[in-house]
């Protein structure tokens, strides 16, 4: 008897940790922190030193929080001229965000290479959330025949107290990162493509 009420009381403590887990991942908090800069565009920096992005680093980089609610957030990526990104956020009853890129022609018809992302990993918390390639992204990456590409990793972070906002991509030997100034909004570009 005693045996099994010890049994009980460890699978019920292993449930309470289970439904602990998706708290820990800092969805809600993550997206509370991006809400207060909904209707603002701020000015990015690349701070990455690969040659690759040499472009990028040579344009204005602007991130527009164009729509942010409790459990959501749109925010177009201009870089120069070019309007045709946008990062989409979506918080899940998992606990977790997923992550979509979704890319356009100036046309406004989506590119071949678009909505592809992830949902955030065991080691998001509420300051930064990271987004390993899901299984439709690796798909997509297949058949656009960027195979290498299937082990990206993004991510994100905010960090009001330094005025910081920042994305970035890892994968091996590829690492590109740029970081926003939230103290200062910009003028919001064109609207994305």
């Amino acid at each position: 008897m005693l045996l099994r009420f010890a049994i009980s009381g460890a699978a019920l403590l292993l449930t309470a940790c289970q439904q602990e887990a998706p708290a820990k991942l800092g969805g809600t908090e993550f997206l509370s922190s991006v809400k207060p800069y909904c209707g603002n565009a701020y000015l990015g920096r690349v701070v990455s030193n690969d040659p690759q992005d040499a472009e990028w680093a040579s344009q204005a980089v602007i991130a527009d929080f164009e729509y942010c609610t409790e459990t959501a957030a749109r925010i177009p990526l201009h870089v120069g001229e070019d309007h045709s990104r946008m990062w989409l956020l979506a918080l899940g009853d998992d606990g977790r965000i997923a992550l979509r890129h979704r890319h356009t022609h100036e046309d406004g018809s989506p590119d071949a290479l678009t909505m592809y992302g992830g949902k955030s990993s065991d080691s998001s918390d509420a300051t930064r959330q990271e987004f390993p390639a899901d299984q439709r992204t690796k798909d997509l990456f297949d058949a656009e025949d960027i195979p290498v590409s299937k082990a990206n990793v993004w991510a994100m972070e905010i960090h009001p107290d330094q005025d910081m906002f920042a994305y970035e991509l890892k994968r091996h030997e590829r690492f590109f990162r740029v970081e926003f100034d939230l103290s200062q909004p910009v003028e919001t570009p064109a609207d994305p493509w």
